[in-house]
């Protein structure tokens, strides 16, 4: 059939691909990525988003409005399970790397704040004393930790040394038989509400971690106020005036930046996951609201240009969890390199961002408001493509991997 110049008209065998989709598959699950997860890991994700959708979705906006971080759901999820799940024995869950994964999209599906609260606790916190702490500082810490008992804040990051914590000025020096710590953190996840720090700081043997109980006189740690963006989190400043410790108080196993980089590339896994969480809520949020919003009597989701944005959505969700899938079965495998970390946090958390603010043009003005997600998101994700290594520095990492020429100086 043609038109009256010739042309081919449009219909609607044209502009189908004529197979209906199947029964019970997510429509949005082109790539039927989900077939990639075993039962397992399905009845897992299940498991997190009831969690998310019963806990976090309902009461999120109130929290980002209050700028207030729940402490209570610490222990709930300890009880679920969420906490150094990656972590075998000490009272950890033991769960694979896909798995803590998966439970980071979901609850960043939620929100990022409560994502990174998971992060700080396992990734950062438990994993560096898991990995370099000594046996006595494992049972004392790790079980109370996995149950949420016990909250942990891991302070690297400092006022003037954020990408380049091999210049930081938080000093510990020999005190007797113990240390004395000096100095400054900021931007530390968890401080004001932790029970323990784990702080990393200059010796005269190189760059150390110690564990100071935040009780300890001298810690003092005080929460950024007037944010913008994670505002359903604790994030805050630490100063450490003549903090004394004891001499067992160092991690025993963990000497050079090689320690505290161990613990970033643990977290940095989990935003790979995280971010496209966050991204694919916003394009499920954009997507429903286009089924429902009409505009000249018809619904949005029935014009070229809201479809080609929800397609471009899709595009880099499918393409940044398929990756994110990958990265979990190298992981698994224990194959996974630093470089190829990169790759997924630069790649997820910039597509993710963009996905978020695109999100939020196809609700229009609506979208400003906490009564849907994607700016939410979108703020968040200021943070996650900073913290943990901003694109600058993921981008020299990998720069320096292909070319073999350092430039970070």
């Amino acid at each position: 059939m043609t038109s009256s110049d010739g042309a081919p008209e449009a219909t609607a065998a044209a502009t189908t691909d004529g197979v209906a989709p199947v029964a019970g598959r997510d429509r949005s699950d082109v790539l039927d990525l989900d077939g990639l997860l075993s039962a397992e890991e399905l009845a897992w994700r299940a498991t997190v988003r009831a969690f998310v959708d019963r806990r976090i979705k309902p009461n999120i906006a109130r929290w980002y409005e209050d700028a207030h971080f729940p402490v209570e759901i610490a222990r709930e999820m300890g009880e679920a399970g969420f906490l150094g799940m990656h972590l075998h024995g000490y009272g950890c869950p033991g769960r694979s790397a896909v798995e803590y994964g998966l439970t980071a999209m979901e609850l960043e599906a939620g929100d990022s704040g409560l994502r990174t609260f998971v992060s700080v606790q396992g990734s950062l916190t438990m994993t560096a004393i898991h990995r370099w702490g000594s046996e006595e500082q494992k049972n004392t810490y790790l079980p109370g930790m996995a149950s949420g008992e016990i909250i942990g804040c891991f302070g690297l990051t400092e006022p003037t040394a954020g990408s380049d914590p091999a210049s930081m000025q938080t000093t510990a020096t020999r005190d007797g038989d113990g240390w004395l710590l000096n100095g400054a953190k900021r931007w530390i996840g968890l401080a004001s509400i932790a029970h323990v720090a784990v702080i990393w700081a200059a010796t005269d043997e190189g760059i150390r971690g110690f564990l100071v109980p935040t009780d300890a006189p001298g810690f003092v740690a005080t929460p950024i106020e007037r944010k913008l963006s994670m505002r359903a989190s604790v994030q805050c400043d630490i100063a450490l005036t003549d903090v004394r410790l004891p001499a067992d108080a160092i991690l025993p196993g963990a000497a050079g930046l090689r320690g505290p980089f161990t613990c970033l590339n643990e977290a940095r896994y989990g935003i790979i996951w995280g971010a496209m969480g966050a991204a694919r809520d916003s394009y499920e949020a954009a997507l429903a609201y286009a089924q429902e919003r009409l505009q000249f009597d018809k619904p949005l989701a029935a014009y070229q240009l809201t479809q080609q944005k929800l397609v471009d959505m899709l595009l880099e969700i499918q393409k940044g969890t398929l990756l994110a899938i990958h990265l979990g079965r190298l992981k698994d495998a224990e194959a996974l390199q630093p470089a190829q970390i990169s790759v997924g946090k630069l790649n997820n958390c910039r597509e993710a961002i963009e996905i978020c603010r695109q999100a939020r043009t196809v609700l229009g003005g609506n979208g400003i408001t906490l009564d849907h997600a994607p700016l939410r998101h979108a703020n968040n994700l200021e943070s996650v493509r900073t913290y943990e290594g901003t694109d600058e520095v993921h981008t020299l990492i990998l720069g320096n991997h292909i070319t073999g020429r350092p430039a970070f100086r």
